[in-house]
């Protein structure tokens, strides 16, 4: 077990790294070229699992390289150029799936590209011209390559071909161009990028849209492209870490919200980039704490294992966290959370004097304009907790269902979704729904966002969104488009209403307003489910109706359904559903026993409300039209 008590330092991080990379070598093929980890294969299969597992442990290695500045007591550099070897060798059973054989590999090859140009002078200036030849020439696959999803894999073929460039491959400056220009059109307000042209906020905004222009500007065929964009993408990368650094709790825990979680630390990897990139409004000490904190998040429970490996889940192995495109490999993709290693001993960071998380220091508001999220964290238990009105992995009008990792109203530092295949179908946790008589709970994907306001210099923060609500009926599609990548199922819909919901949130609190604009004849009351927490643990959720008794409540319960406990309770009330009537709750959500909260609302016919909160302060709030 690594020692993290105390502020870690850069001996922590390089302890951390060489156990993972240790631990990885008794899964290597015998001439080096594919790791395949214990466990199932993946979706993509064997052969993608051992590309995947070669590629990431190989990212984590030339980190250690270049922060070392070559030093190699590991002899990490002879191991990898094996591996290179190997798998580029013409019919070799190690021999790597090619660019143009799987998708997945062009995500590999940029891991090997990037790792090859930061650790030149050691590895590939090294290498036997014939392996270079063989390397160029399957990196040199993606050229031309249009195949491409229209997301953060934009990235992979930039950084492929900008290593191409510097070592007189084929490239193509049309590609570059094209995809510099898809990256723009992901740029969103605030420093905030979407993965893709939908409502796709998640932590590949750090770990990849930021990370990837990071790195790419500092490669060596990259000088002239990255002219003009260097100063732009820094200050957008400044911007985002103000924001991100508001999502990890007192624990180090990060938003457990979006896709490929299974990467775990890798959340830590934009506080690094800031580093690397010498970012003005984050002091560096509080970048390397932020980064600290998400890591020793999980190795201060078991992660990784006995063996030193990183399984497909949480703190221990849940393959139901991952992805279908997740194999045993995939986790390696935590490597960009130890980024860091390569800054060498006497970078600044690595001296500057720790600086709290915002969480750490005091309750915490703030507002997320891109994402449609108002963060609220609270110091006593130092959960940091966001609503959300603004993101669903989709576009307004959808017909598509809700992702239980996008489109809840709330997630947390300390909760997560129940992922059951239940929970995919209806929504069962943190949502505001219309109930049919049936039994069925719509979904709210494809919601018109409304305003979202806060900052530390309030004392509450506000979000709202409405739209249509649906049933999903039918054939609903569990892999594709749908839940195999994290979005909602997708199948044939019915709208059964419209409902409008407006949070104002105060430390633990979110008074809940809602009112239901339209609803089918079959439409039996709207359903308000409050904050999944593990059955008989420490933390407490709750629903309280403000305003007369509900027509029905309870806590309802699943099994297997979260990686964070066996069983899982999630707090609901039913209301009438009078059409054009404003009524609230409380959701409360708090790591001690919250009790009642004494909150009231008094609403008036200028559709506005005043919140009289428990220390008697006032707030008033215009509702949606």
């Amino acid at each position: 077990m690594i020692e993290t008590s105390g502020a870690w330092t850069r001996e922590t991080w390089t302890a951390l790294a060489d156990r993972l990379l240790l631990a990885a070598r008794p899964h290597a093929s015998p001439g080096r070229g594919r790791f395949t980890f214990p466990g199932a294969p993946g979706g993509y299969g064997t052969d993608v699992d051992g590309l995947e597992g070669f590629a990431r442990t190989f990212l984590l290695a030339g980190f250690r390289l270049a922060g070392e500045r070559g030093a190699d007591p590991r002899g990490l550099a002879q191991w990898y150029a094996d591996g290179l070897a190997a798998g580029t060798a013409p019919g070799s059973p190690e021999r790597w799936v090619r660019p143009s054989e799987h998708g997945q590999a062009k995500v590999e090859a940029a891991s090997i590209a990037l790792v090859l140009d930061l650790t030149r002078p050691w590895l590939w200036d090294r290498l036997d011209a014939g392996v270079q030849e063989r390397l160029v020439a399957y990196l040199a696959e993606v050229v031309g390559d249009d195949t491409y999803p229209v997301n953060n894999w934009l990235w992979f073929r930039v950084v492929v071909q900008t290593f191409l460039r510097s070592v007189g491959g084929p490239w193509s400056p049309d590609d570059i161009e094209a995809d510099l220009a898809r990256h723009d059109a992901f740029r969103r307000a605030d420093g905030w990028i979407a993965d893709g042209t939908s409502r796709a906020y998640d932590h590949y905004t750090g770990w990849a849209l930021h990370l990837y222009p990071t790195l790419w500007a500092r490669m060596t065929g990259a000088a002239d492209l990255a002219a003009g964009r260097r100063e732009r993408d820094a200050a957008d990368l400044d911007r985002y870490l103000q924001d991100a650094v508001y999502l990890v709790g007192a624990d180090g825990g990060p938003l457990m919200q979006g896709r490929s979680l299974i990467y775990r630390f890798a959340a830590a990897a934009p506080f690094w980039a800031g580093a690397v990139a010498e970012v003005p409004s984050v002091p560096p000490g509080q970048l390397r704490r932020a980064a600290s904190k998400v890591a020793g998040h999980f190795t201060d429970r078991g992660v990784p294992d006995a063996e030193g490996l990183l399984t497909l889940g949480w703190f221990g192995p849940w393959r139901a966290l991952a992805q279908s495109y997740s194999g045993p490999g995939s986790p390696y993709w935590a490597s960009k959370g130890l980024l860091g290693i390569a800054l060498p001993a006497d970078h600044p960071v690595w001296s500057a004097p720790e600086e709290p998380l915002p969480v750490e220091t005091g309750d915490t508001l703030r507002a997320l304009r891109a994402p449609g999220w108002v963060v609220h964290g609270t110091r006593a238990d130092g959960i940091v907790r966001i609503v959300n009105h603004g993101t669903d992995k989709d576009v307004p009008g959808t017909d598509a269902g809700d992702s239980p990792l996008y489109a809840r109203l709330g997630y947390s530092t300390a909760t997560l979704p129940p992922l059951d295949e239940a929970s995919w179908e209806q929504p069962f946790d943190q949502c505001a729904a219309l109930v049919l008589v049936d039994g069925r709970v719509a979904h709210r994907a494809g919601m018109f966002p409304g305003e979202t306001s806060g900052d530390p210099g309030t004392p509450v923060g506000q979000a709202s969104s409405g739209g249509p609500q649906r049933v999903v009926t039918g054939r609903v599609d569990l892999g594709g488009r749908g839940a195999g990548h994290a979005g909602g199922l997708v199948g044939e819909s019915r709208e059964v209403g419209h409902v409008s919901v407006c949070s104002i949130v105060r430390g633990p609190w979110e008074v809940r307003l809602v009112r239901v604009d339209e609803a089918a004849g079959d439409v039996r009351a709207v359903r308000i489910a409050g904050w999944p927490v593990p059955v008989g643990g420490e933390l407490h959720s709750r629903v309280d109706v403000l305003g007369g008794p509900p027509s029905s409540e309870g806590v309802s319960t699943r099994e297997d359904a979260s990686p964070l406990a066996p069983e899982i309770g999630v707090p609901w009330v039913e209301l009438d559903a009078p059409e054009n009537v404003w009524q609230a709750v409380v959701v409360t959500l708090s790591g001690v026993e919250p009790g009642r909260p004494a909150i009231s609302v008094t609403l008036d016919e200028h559709r506005s409300a005043t919140v009289t909160w428990p220390d008697a302060t006032r707030s008033r709030h215009q509702l949606l039209g």
